[in-house]
């Protein structure tokens, strides 16, 4: 299985903005639900961002909603995630994931990456 490969990372101001990328090895052309999730050492992966690559449909967290911005580039064939206003409590590794199915009221990845940091000040 090819990996899927996340960018972006890094330390902002809170109140900032960042943008994420992921190679996504083809999942951009293949009809599946993509994804960002986060975790912090303390807590569980939780899922903040999803989209269906056939229609450019997505679902946020309430947590994210309004602030975060889930894409698809099907010619580059990267999955993007632009953040803005960004808080303390955003300070995470987040994860790219394909494959990604519906479970209770939440989502959960298929195949992951292996994350990349983003830290606030």
């Amino acid at each position: 299985q090819v990996p899927l490969v996340e960018s972006g990372g890094g330390s902002v101001q809170t109140g900032g903005s960042l943008r994420l990328s992921c190679a996504a090895s083809g999942y951009t052309t293949k009809r599946n639900y993509m994804g960002w999730f986060r975790q912090t050492p303390d807590n569980e992966r939780e899922w903040i961002a999803i989209i269906w690559s056939g229609s450019d449909a997505t679902y946020y967290a309430d947590s994210v909603e309004g602030r975060f911005t889930i894409s698809q580039d099907r010619v580059n064939d990267t999955l993007n995630h632009q953040m803005n206003d960004l808080k303390p409590e955003d300070a995470a590794m987040y994860y790219c994931a394909a494959e990604c199915v519906r479970r209770d009221k939440s989502w959960v990845g298929g195949y992951w990456g292996q994350g990349t940091q983003v830290t606030t000040r």
